[in-house]
């Protein structure tokens, strides 16, 4: 079966879905404290309509899985989709991205069901910080989740951190300090304009040199490292004598499209080829038929543009294409 390759030359392997748009949090660059409208839940796909995408995925040479939302842990049952991933052949990697509030009762049984590894959403350090930026939650229950997934041997863990210029920047010491002290990988990532261009994201917009700059100030001898499993489109780096790692994944400032080899299925059913283009496929009309389900991803790649062009719009330039309305939620991290 021919692989997945784009008009670029580029070969996809790896499918993120989405298993719903409803989270737990309301994190301030993510979706609006109130008043967010989700999606009915007869409108999501069903795990077995699920499957039967990502099995079509499979066999077109996608062999890295990836569950988002939303906040996928408030979806009932996510141990059947994740045993019926596991199950697919060739599948090689299957990982999930939570914010972890409801991680640490869950993370030994999504482990058994075959859940590889785990990238928890951490922004901040500081109690009264996080409820600033999350609006719900309690930080604690995070920090358990992430010892839970510890325990469970879901590894590596991937601490993902948007940094927010005026909001969390002076964390940067701090999340540095934690890779050196623990075997954990913290990802630095900038603040996207996903679903909402405005003066909320140009305001806390900050280009991950800072960390760089914030690591040469404290003093730490640093070097690139060799990427943990799963870094994706992430710069790795390690602090001398340093327990885990570091990354910077900066779409805006340095974007990484040319060596883009991921696809999104959203919750509701349509492969996304980039997270940021108006661009979707629907799939309901093809569940039911393989062939008709490799002819969409293959679509996919007919449609699939050269990159998402965040940079220009920071720089109030044109744009070729129609960026997308949906938010993060609404499309899956």
């Amino acid at each position: 079966m021919p692989a997945l390759v784009d008009r670029f030359g580029r070969t996809h392997t790896y499918l993120r879905i989405s298993v719903t748009d409803r989270c737990n949090f309301r994190c301030l660059y993510c979706m609006p404290e109130e008043g967010m409208q989700f999606m009915d839940q007869e409108k999501l796909l069903t795990y077995p309509q699920i499957l039967e995408v990502a099995g079509a995925a499979a066999r077109l040479g996608i062999r890295k899985f990836r569950i988002t939302g939303g906040e996928p842990l408030v979806r009932p049952g996510l141990e059947q989709l994740i045993a019926g991933l596991a199950e697919l052949p060739g599948v090689k990697d299957i990982s999930l991205t939570t914010n972890g509030l409801l991680l640490a009762p869950q993370a030994r049984k999504l482990k058994d069901t075959g859940l590889h590894r785990v990238n928890i959403s951490l922004d901040t350090l500081d109690a009264a910080r996080f409820r600033f930026i999350a609006r719900r939650g309690d930080l604690t229950r995070v920090l358990e989740g992430v010892e839970a997934a510890a325990e469970a041997g879901l590894q590596p863990i991937k601490l993902n951190c948007v940094l927010l210029k005026g909001v969390n920047e002076d964390e940067i010491g701090r999340f540095l300090k934690l890779s050196v002290d623990q075997p954990l990988h913290i990802r630095f990532i900038e603040y996207m304009p996903i679903g909402h261009d405005d003066e909320n994201w140009r305001s806390h917009y900050l280009p991950l040199s800072r960390v760089l700059e914030e690591a040469e100030k404290l003093g730490y001898a640093v070097e690139q490292a060799q990427a943990p499993t799963g870094s994706g489109p992430s710069e790795d780096y390690k602090i001398a004598g340093a327990a885990g790692t570091f990354g910077l994944i900066h779409p805006v400032s340095n974007h990484f499209c040319q060596n883009c080899n991921r696809l999104r299925l959203t919750a509701d059913g349509n492969i996304k080829p980039c997270l940021y283009w108006v661009d979707e496929l629907n799939v309901r009309p093809a569940l039911g038929s393989q062939e008709a389900l490799e002819a969409l991803f293959r679509r996919a790649m007919d449609i699939k543009p050269e990159n998402h062009e965040m940079a220009a719009l920071l720089a109030g330039e044109a744009q070729s294409h129609v960026p997308t309305e949906r938010r993060m939620s609404q499309i899956g991290g």
